[in-house]
C-alpha cells in the first residue's frame, strides 16, 4: 500500500458526491478513480475528487492496482454483488446500507468477505453523529442505569420517487434499518417485533406492495421495550429524534433544529428543520468517512461492520414478515 490511502469511488450520484468532498478533506487520502454506469456522473464525480481518471467500467475499477479500498455509494439491488467483487480483489470496503435486498444475498457477502479477510464498514451514519456518540458513551458509563424503553421517530421530508419505492426493499429495510441499527447501537440485540402500517400519503406506494407509515413494537433481549414511528413524509421538515431512558436518566437526541437560533415575537417564536438526511447528518457523514481510514490506516476492525449489518438486515426483515402477516415475529425465526 502508498503511503496515501488509495480510493475508488463506485457510484457518483448524490451521495457518491457527498462521500468524494468527506474523503477529499482527510489528509493522506487520493481518490485514483470515480465510477459510474452514467459518464456524465462519472465525470463530474471525478471532477470534484480531482480523481486521477473517470470510467463506466465498474469492475475496472475496482480491480484497479492504484487502488486499496472502494466506496460502494450504488443502488441497494447492486451492493452484494460490488461488495463480492471487491473482497476477491483483495479491497477494503465501505459500503452504504443495506448490503442487500435479501439475507441469503447479504449471506454471499459475509461468506466472500471470511474467505478473502478484507475489512468492511457500513454506512449506519447516525452511529457517528456527536449527538449519538454522546448518547452512546453516557449508556456504556452506566450513567442512564438499566435501560427500560428506547423510542425513535423517524420522519422523511418527502416522499421518494415510485421508481426508487420499488426498488428500495420497502420501508422496513430502506428506511427504518437506520433506527434498527440505533436500537441494537443504543440498548442491545432484538428478540421480537410486531409492526403495524398503512398507505397516508400516495396510493401507488399500496400498489406496489409497500407502506409509507409504519409503527413498530421491540421487545429487547435484556427485557427493555422500544416502539418506532416511520413515516415516509412531513410537511415541516426532516424530523428525527430518539429517546433512551433507564432507571437512573435518560438521554434524548432531538435535532430537529437546523440553525441554532429561535426568533420570537407576537407571543410566540419560528425555527427551522433540517431538509432532509444529507444536512442533518453531515457530521455523521464526514465522521464515519474518517473512521474507516483510520481503521484501516491502525489496522483495526471497522465498525459497523458487516456482521453488524446481518444483525439489523435481520431485525428488518422480521418487521417486514411481522407487517405482512399481522403478528408478532421473533427475530430468530428470520
Amino acid at each position: 500500500m502508498s503511503s496515501d490511502l488509495r480510493i475508488a469511488i463506485i457510484g457518483a450520484g448524490r451521495m457518491g458526491q457527498t462521500h468524494i468532498r468527506n474523503l477529499s478533506g482527510i489528509t493522506g487520502v487520493s481518490i485514483s478513480v470515480v465510477a459510474d454506469t452514467v459518464s456524465a456522473a462519472a465525470e463530474k464525480g471525478a471532477a470534484i475528487a480531482r480523481a486521477e481518471r473517470a470510467t463506466i467500467d465498474i469492475a475496472g475499477a475496482i480491480s484497479a492496482s492504484d487502488v486499496d479500498a472502494v466506496i460502494i455509494s450504488t443502488p441497494t439491488s447492486t451492493h452484494a454483488d460490488l461488495m463480492i467483487k471487491a473482497a476477491q480483489a483483495k479491497k477494503a470496503i465501505w459500503c452504504e446500507k443495506p448490503v442487500a435486498l435479501s439475507l441469503a444475498e447479504t449471506q454471499r457477502v459475509v461468506q466472500a468477505v471470511k474467505e478473502n479477510n478484507v475489512p468492511v464498514q457500513l454506512g449506519f451514519m447516525r452511529r457517528y453523529d456527536p449527538g449519538y456518540a454522546a448518547a452512546k458513551r453516557k449508556i456504556d458509563t452506566g450513567e442512564v442505569g438499566r435501560i427500560e424503553t428506547f423510542r425513535a421517530i423517524s420522519r422523511d421530508n418527502k416522499l421518494p420517487p415510485i421508481s426508487y419505492l420499488k426498488t428500495s426493499g420497502g420501508i422496513f429495510l430502506d428506511m427504518a434499518v437506520h433506527d434498527f441499527d440505533l436500537a441494537r447501537f443504543l440498548v442491545g440485540e432484538v428478540e421480537e417485533v410486531h409492526c403495524w402500517g398503512t398507505v397516508l400519503t400516495d396510493p401507488q406506494v399500496k400498489e406496489i406492495g409497500d407502506i409509507d407509515t409504519a409503527m413498530t413494537m421491540l421487545r429487547f433481549v435484556n427485557g427493555a421495550l422500544g416502539v418506532m414511528e416511520t413515516t415516509r413524509r412531513t410537511t415541516w421538515g426532516y424530523d428525527i429524534r430518539t429517546e433512551v431512558a433507564g432507571s437512573l436518566g435518560k438521554v434524548v437526541v432531538d435535532g430537529h433544529q437546523k440553525t441554532p437560533m429561535t426568533f420570537s415575537r407576537n407571543g410566540g417564536f419560528e425555527g427551522d428543520y433540517f431538509e432532509s438526511f444529507p444536512d442533518r447528518f453531515e457530521d455523521g457523514y464526514r465522521l464515519e468517512m474518517i473512521a474507516f481510514v483510520e481503521s484501516l490506516r491502525e489496522g483495526r476492525t471497522p465498525s459497523p461492520d458487516l456482521m453488524d449489518a446481518l444483525e439489523t438486515q435481520r431485525l428488518a426483515l422480521a418487521a417486514t414478515k411481522s407487517w405482512r402477516e399481522g403478528r408478532a415475529v421473533k427475530v430468530a425465526e428470520i
